[in-house]
């Protein structure tokens, strides 16, 4: 299979189903932005990190993939004229939002009471979990425009609402593991 199919050179992509849509368009922005956020936690889980955060890292990764398919499948051709479903994949359950509801609940257990908001940085590898946040937070915002033109599966959003609040625990939690600085803000009075 090519990589290059010379189908886009003309600004529009295929969604899973075949309808064309603009490069530009919300549903693009918002898996492409899965994409990026995907990639940086690439980036997170190459770092000297406790395995069993590069593991849940992994299943993320995987759950990411899942909602991109999703949000790439036109909602007018996601039913097949039999009934069935397009998109023949294990969709996001609770289940999946809880194991990182979990996950932080762990975290948390060994972390100072949180007292203020916290600066970004301290190590390159808290600063990585950091950046993948705020991209997690990005594209969340672009899921929510998309649901409210063409709703998708809702436990998609919940489980992206609740990784950034996750990215943000494990970022905490490096910073502790690693024996980093963790700066509070503390806003200057007039």
């Amino acid at each position: 299979m090519k990589v290059y199919t010379k189908t886009g050179d003309a600004g529009t992509t295929a969604l899973f189903g075949g309808t064309r849509v603009s490069k530009h368009h919300i549903r693009i922005e918002s898996y492409g932005t899965l994409d990026e956020l995907n990639s940086h936690l690439g980036l997170l889980r190459d770092q000297e990190i406790n395995n069993d955060y590069k593991d849940v890292l992994i299943e993320v990764q995987n759950k990411l993939f899942t909602i991109g398919a999703i949000m790439a499948t036109d909602p007018e051709k996601a039913v097949l004229k039999n009934g069935k479903e397009r998109l023949n994949i294990e969709k996001i359950s609770a289940a999946d939002i809880e194991r990182l509801e979990t996950e932080m609940d762990t975290m948390n257990a060994e972390l100072p009471e949180m007292t203020h908001f916290v600066l970004p940085g301290g190590h390159q590898t808290v600063s990585f979990c950091h950046i993948a946040r705020c991209v997690c937070r990005r594209a969340e915002r672009l899921a929510v425009a998309l649901f409210e033109l063409e709703p998708f599966e809702a436990n998609a959003l919940k489980y992206l609402n609740r990784l950034s609040d996750y990215l943000f625990v494990l970022a905490r939690k490096l910073s502790k593991d690693l024996q980093a600085d963790e700066v509070k803000w503390i806003p200057e009075k007039k």
